[in-house]
């Protein structure tokens, strides 16, 4: 029995732009085109009326912006998906993409294997966010203010949550993209020591690598502080 395809819509501004999209995707089977938007409006009736799993789409789309066409797919198409795809001077906004629903972030700038890779990751269920970027878009949430746990992914919070002060260390050093050798040597304690403490942390909160910490801080407005 044949699998349905994984039904994409692809909204940018520039034709060439789509046109290379739609080439792109056309290489996988069990991907399917199912419409292009030049415009947000577009974006946002196609959307709403075609039900597609995924939609691509650029940030600065003409007429509406694609900020403020997510939120209406978030209210208007709810099962759809959205991967924006834009470029990295637009980090900024990628966080706030993320904050209202957004599934995934693609860089215009990136390799072409991840536009394939991307739509079947947000397909099943994940969220994209290549390692650049992930640091990029956490990092926005490392200020002063109240580690306060609520949900993500659906998953309900646990309320004995309690994390110390050395995670709380940990996971502001992780927001601003240090890896875990480097994150050892900044604390003084072992790579292994900073595994521990990372495993208690997935533990906690209910994730399960750093991409999900990522999604967590984003969809709950996390901040936190050393």
């Amino acid at each position: 029995m044949s699998t349905a395809p994984i039904r994409v819509l692809i909204a940018d501004g520039q034709p060439i732009v789509l046109h290379g999209l739609r080439a792109v995707l056309a290489q996988n089977a069990s991907i399917q085109v199912v419409a292009e938007a030049v415009d947000g409006v577009e974006t946002i009736d196609k959307t709403v009326h075609l039900d597609p799993d995924i939609v691509i789409m650029d940030l600065k789309l003409p007429r509406v912006d694609g900020l403020t066409v997510l939120r209406s797919i978030q209210t208007r198409a709810p099962r759809t998906k959205v991967i924006v795809f834009s470029s990295g001077e637009n980090k900024e906004e990628f966080v706030e993409a993320m904050k209202v629903g957004g599934s995934g972030i693609l860089l215009k700038e990136g390799p072409v294997s991840l536009v394939e890779k991307s739509v079947q990751k947000v397909y099943a269920g994940e969220i994209w966010l290549d390692s650049s970027t992930t640091a990029a878009v956490i990092r926005q949430f490392a200020s002063p203010a109240e580690f306060t746990p609520s949900h993500t992914n659906g998953k309900p919070n646990r309320e004995r949550a309690q994390l110390s002060q050395r995670e709380r260390e940990i996971i502001v050093l992780i927001a601003q993209g240090y890896k875990n050798k480097e994150i050892a040597e900044k604390m003084f304690i072992t790579e292994q020591t900073v595994k521990n403490h990372l495993h208690n942390v997935f533990d906690k909160l209910g994730v399960s690598d750093r991409l999900e910490l990522a999604l967590y801080a984003i969809h709950n407005s996390l901040h936190v502080k050393p």
